[in-house]
């Protein structure tokens, strides 16, 4: 039986769940809604303040989406009640990035700036000239946000400048060595 399947994901006091016809779950919550479909074949049910996750046989399929689908129902409900945050660090010599109206100008040794959209469901704070803050309620929405953004200059190894995440470590590589004779 899946570790991670088999808890039951507490439902906080100000959260709602609704499980609809066909595993449709919609969470609701201070923050916002959340709503997704999961695998029909999924057992969800509400047990007092408990969203149980059960299979319905041990075929490899049902082995492998139980743990997930109880991930993923957890994350909503994390989501709705507090949110989800990624912070991204600029590092390098002129690099810098500043947030006008709804978009995330940034200057990353280009010639020109680079320019980034919010989507909905996401904000972007960006609170000193080198650090961004990418907040929302979908983990997987501000994941992919947060690495799309990354992929605009990524750390290069050699000084280490370029877009990374705050927790990211940047393996370091000796440069040229100069040979005399």
């Amino acid at each position: 039986m899946s570790r991670i399947g088999r808890k039951p994901v507490i439902i906080p006091a100000n959260v709602t769940v609704d499980i609809a016809e066909g595993n449709n779950v919609t969470v609701k919550g201070p923050k916002g809604t959340l709503n997704y479909t999961f695998h029909p074949d999924m057992i969800l049910k509400v047990e007092g303040n408990e969203l149980i996750v059960d299979r319905p046989d041990e075929e490899h399929l049902h082995k492998s989406l139980h743990g997930l689908t109880r991930t993923l129902l957890h994350n909503m409900v994390e989501g709705v009640e507090k949110g989800f945050s990624k912070e991204l660090d600029v590092n390098g010599v002129g690099y810098r990035c500043e947030k006008k109206g709804s978009q995330l100008v940034m200057r990353l040794g280009f010639s020109h700036e680079v320019f980034v959209d919010e989507i909905p469901g996401i904000t972007i704070e960006v609170p000193t000239p080198n650090k961004i803050i990418i907040k929302g309620i979908d983990k997987q929405a501000v994941g992919q946000f947060a690495a799309e953004v990354r992929s605009k200059r990524p750390p290069e190894p050699y000084k280490g400048k370029g877009i990374k995440y705050t927790t990211e470590v940047i393996r370091r590589k000796v440069g040229k060595t100069g040979g005399k004779k």
